[in-house]
């Protein structure tokens, strides 16, 4: 059995497509027939050579998808041919599988314990997550990183009361769910804020407050007309170290924490002024919004159906495998919210 593979070859290069033989599987691996898969930042900063030197080279990319179990290897029992599944690259239950090899005109293409920018993947049972019913494969793409980790955020890592002046800074895939999490959990003083009017708009049809910002002191202004005092909290999605120092200056001297998960480039790093660390700021980092995906995709499924939810507004720009560099192009330009990849299954 074969797959179509996009394979990152060198940094800074497109993409290649080829055709890969499908091992026999080991212990602890799961076939997927990939139905859908999504690009985020820590793919572009792969395949921009933003990680520091990639030992792996050439090897095969992706780590949120959706599809149906096609074969397991030995030992797995989390799931069974047939069933449709969430993968992620959050570790959940079950085996952590040796990564698969695959060959291609005598050279190694290497792989991690989860890939998913191809028609089919062999992953490791503990990236698998059964699909709750109440999602269709095209919205279950989302939960395998940009939902599950800004939703994670927003609902198990800051200790938000309703009345509390919130900040998301940054409405990529993790700030909008960490958005639309607040909506629904019922948050009633948000401040989204993003330097793109379009990513501003679709905040605003949420029903939350919204500012485009150029400069500092354009954020920090609008910022201050949002709450004097500043923000109990602030998640920042920006996915730059002028984003985190951003949020940082936008918090209440004596209570606001920071929380972050983005992915700056390999050697940036934050400046801060510790004094207000004493005084009472806070900042911390987040793990793929500190869930555990077996237990809380399911709930965040329930969570992200309701009518305040529109999830078909973020899974709306879509391409095939075939042009996925055209996909990686527009994502890393900003042209669309976020990339979907749609599978073909010759």
């Amino acid at each position: 059995m074969k797959m179509t593979a996009a394979v990152l070859e060198q940094c800074r290069q497109p993409l290649h497509l080829i055709e890969l033989e499908i091992p026999k599987l080991k212990r602890g691996q799961v076939l997927v027939k990939i139905a859908y898969s999504a690009i985020c930042r820590s793919q572009l900063m792969e395949i921009n050579g933003l990680r520091g030197h990639d030992r792996w080279l050439p090897h095969l990319l992706g780590h949120e998808a959706s599809g149906v179990v096609v074969d397991v290897g030995a030992e797995v029992t989390k799931v069974k041919p047939g069933d449709e599944v969430i993968l992620t690259w959050i570790k959940s239950s079950g085996i952590e599988s040796a990564t698969p090899l695959f060959t291609y005109s005598g050279r190694t293409i290497n792989a991690g314990p989860v890939t998913t920018f191809s028609n089919y993947a062999v992953v490791s049972e503990n990236r698998v997550v059964l699909k709750a019913s109440c999602l269709d494969l095209e919205a279950a793409v989302l939960f395998g990183c940009a939902l599950a980790t800004g939703a994670g955020m927003a609902l198990h890592e800051i200790n938000a009361l309703d009345s509390d002046p919130i900040l998301v800074l940054g409405l990529g895939g993790v700030g909008m769910a960490a958005l639309l999490a607040l909506v629904a959990n019922g948050s009633r003083r948000i401040l989204a804020i993003d330097k793109d009017p379009a990513k501003c708009a679709l905040a605003k049809s949420f029903g939350v407050r919204a500012e485009k910002f150029s400069t500092r002191d354009e954020m920090l202004s609008a910022v201050k007309r949002f709450s004097r005092d500043g923000v109990k909290y602030c998640i920042e999605a920006g996915g730059s170290t002028e984003t985190i120092e951003l949020g940082f200056a936008a918090l209440n001297p004596q209570s606001g924490t920071l929380l972050f998960a983005s992915h700056p480039p390999e050697g940036d790093t934050i400046s801060l002024d510790p004094h207000q660390l004493i005084s009472g700021k806070q900042i911390k980092g987040s793990w793929g919004g500190g869930i555990s995906p077996d237990v809380d995709i399911p709930v965040l499924a329930e969570l992200f159906t309701g009518p305040k939810t529109p999830l078909e507004t973020l899974t709306k720009n879509k391409f095939p495998l075939a042009k996925i560099n055209e996909a990686v192009t527009q994502f890393s330009e900003g042209k669309v919210f976020r990339s979907i990849l749609v599978m073909e299954h010759p």
